[in-house]
């Protein structure tokens, strides 16, 4: 029985309520996954979207992003070949047997990914061309061969170009058990070769130095993709597989920077888009699976996109505008710093700093007037300045702070000074691109290799004429 099947019309009580309430069941018994079969089918695709989640990731940290896009392409030559060997055979009645069927999309699909090998490797042809010429000529060679499946006679023709598309809710029990199967070994023997597939994906060079088999662990990778690949052209079709493969695991980039939480996250993504693009192309048969499947898949990589907490453009705004107030504070304090250094109290004495007005501030930095009163209004607000009449003075926590802004950027100065050989006076602005992200430790290590002692060590260009450090 199919998913379609398990979604015959239900009887409901009559009236104008009727069909809504018919269609209310309807969702209710596909979200709830109330029937064997839209369990079985909805598991089968999400095992699926695990494994193509996890090995797009491999993928595409190799750079082999398109290469799934290849097999999915060539696979259409075998699997018309393989229908047209079994009716030959006088076996038809296991002609459009999905394991028949995906055996001969295998064998294409793994001599696609060799010629593209072949082609990359034997001849001055750069990766592209060779991608470009094996799809093509591959998925030339598979729709001629189902223009002959749809011309011979035998009712069992019809159909093969489901794998175009795909045709999730038409699958039966025994395909969903074998993706669902095919995709766990897939995943399994990821996880077995993670250590193997991260070091020729993140260095392979050196990989090769140490005597690991590159090529056969770059073939590994291929196999994975094939086996994904083909398994998955019953339930997304082979023009979609490859964004099925590579959505999932670039949407798990905006989450985090470490590869195993990444591959969870690909697989989760993965998992949710093939059982939500299930679970809505059973309702809507009219629908191509594969198109649905991966729209939910476009959906999430959309959230990661805007919400991913390491590269989402969400957070990623919300820490370039704390950098950007960070660098305007600190700016203002040295500037408020080094306007009245001559005049500060000590340290240790709790005194505010000198009352300066606005003027002068906006002379040492360039700072717009509604600028500059917009972060000297920051910085009460966090208790570091404070209005005297028409001027502004550092509070004694605000002093502490400018101390340590002016004394890290001048440690920074004396370091490209002595070490990098920057003149002093082209070396302001090299310090000030790096003083707002120094850490304690890098801070530490300026003050060993520079020998500061001084609690703010002296300006390194001090000009004479004016008595102040420029």
């Amino acid at each position: 029985m199919t998913l379609i099947e398990t979604l015959s019309p239900i009887p409901t009580t009559a009236g104008a309520a009727a069909p809504l309430a018919a269609a209310l069941e309807g969702w209710l018994r596909v979200v709830l996954l109330q029937d064997h079969n839209t369990r079985v089918v909805v598991t089968g695709t999400a095992i699926l979207g695990a494994a193509s989640g996890v090995v797009g990731c491999f993928l595409l940290l190799r750079r082999r992003a398109l290469i799934g896009d290849v097999i999915s392409h060539a696979s259409l030559p075998g699997i018309a070949g393989a229908f047209i060997a079994a009716v030959a055979l006088e076996r038809g009645g296991i002609a459009k047997s999905l394991p028949v069927l995906l055996a001969g999309a295998t064998a294409t699909g793994a001599l696609g990914v060799g010629v593209v090998l072949l082609i990359r490797n034997l001849t001055r042809l750069k990766e592209d061309a060779a991608l470009a010429i094996t799809l093509g000529v591959f998925f030339g060679a598979g729709v001629a061969g189902l223009g002959f499946v749809q011309q011979m006679e035998t009712a069992q023709a019809a159909g093969l170009e489901s794998f175009i598309y795909g045709q999730t809710a038409a699958m039966l029990e025994r395909d969903a058990l074998l993706i669902a199967g095919s995709a766990l070994v897939a995943i399994v023997a990821a996880l077995l070769l993670v250590k193997e597939l991260t070091l020729i994906c993140f260095d392979p060079g050196f990989a090769e130095a140490q005597g690991w088999p590159v090529r056969l662990l770059d073939s590994s990778l291929m196999a994975l993709a094939v086996l994904v690949t083909v398994v998955g052209l019953q339930a997304v079709g082979l023009i979609l597989m490859v964004a099925f493969l590579i959505i999932p695991a670039a949407g798990a980039r905006f989450w985090s920077e470490r590869l195993g939480a990444v591959l969870g996250i690909a697989a989760v993504l993965g998992a949710a888009s093939g059982a939500g693009g299930t679970m809505v192309s059973a309702l809507a048969p009219r629908l191509p699976a594969g198109a649905v499947i991966v729209l939910a898949a476009t959906a999430l990589f959309l959230v990661s996109l805007f919400a991913g907490p390491v590269r989402g453009l969400i957070p990623e705004g919300v820490r370039r505008l704390r950098l950007s107030r960070l660098v305007a504070r600190q700016h203002v304090l040295r500037a408020m710093y080094e306007a009245a250094e001559a005049r500060l109290p000590a340290p240790e004495s709790g005194e505010p700093g000198p009352a300066l007005e606005p003027a002068v501030l906006r002379r040492r930095r360039a700072f717009s007037p509604g600028r500059l009163r917009r972060e000297l209004k920051r910085l009460a607000r966090a208790g570091l300045a404070e209005r005297a009449g028409g001027a502004w003075r550092l509070t004694p926590a605000g002093l502490d702070a400018a101390r340590r802004v002016v004394r890290n950027h001048r440690l920074w100065e004396l370091y490209l000074i002595h070490y990098a050989d920057v003149a002093p006076s082209h070396v302001d602005r090299g310090a000030d691109d790096v003083e707002h992200v120094l850490g304690e430790q890098l801070v530490r290590e300026l003050e060993r290799s520079t020998e500061a002692t001084a609690p703010v060590p002296p300006s390194p260009h001090r000009v004479e004429t004016t008595g102040e450090a420029a």
